[in-house]
């Protein structure tokens, strides 16, 4: 049975691997998924500044998502799923979680920088198109910015 609880700081290696995991389903080679394992780390100052959540399945780790909220905007830092997980419902679970915790603190908008291939996910939980954004990883790409009306 699938629950969520509040993820470890002794898990930020465990869930970066996890994150890694997740984006190298889209088919990215070894260049492209080596510079965004910065960006797919977990550090002490995501534990402290904002909220993450992870969705386990018994003792497997099945994903993760992250919120910062500052006043009414709130933005989803991360959310992957494993690979072994995927089309369970592991995503939307998470991805509810987010925005009720994102609502819950006083934000109006959950903010939304995805991959090209996850847009559409976040589309059927009913955010928007609102643009684009350049990429924390990779100079020059732009990624898809989707809005969540709370």
């Amino acid at each position: 049975m699938l629950k969520l609880r509040p993820a470890r700081p002794d898990e930020a290696e465990l869930l970066t691997e996890l994150c890694l995991q997740s984006k190298a389903v889209w088919g990215y080679d070894e260049t492209f998924m080596r510079a965004c394992r910065a960006e797919l780390t977990l550090t002490a100052a995501d534990f402290a500044h904002s909220s993450l959540q992870v969705a386990v399945d018994g003792e497997r780790v099945a994903g993760v998502v992250q919120v910062a909220v500052d006043g009414e905007n709130a933005d989803l830092g991360k959310l992957f799923i494993a690979p072994q997980a995927l089309r369970e419902g592991v995503g939307a679970k998470l991805f509810e979680w987010a925005a009720h915790t994102a609502r819950e603190r006083g934000a109006r908008y959950l903010w939304i920088e995805a991959d090209p291939d996850a847009a559409a996910f976040y589309r059927r939980q009913g955010a928007v198109d609102a643009g684009t954004a350049p990429s924390g990883s990779i100079p020059g790409r732009l990624l898809p910015r989707l809005k969540l009306k709370l």
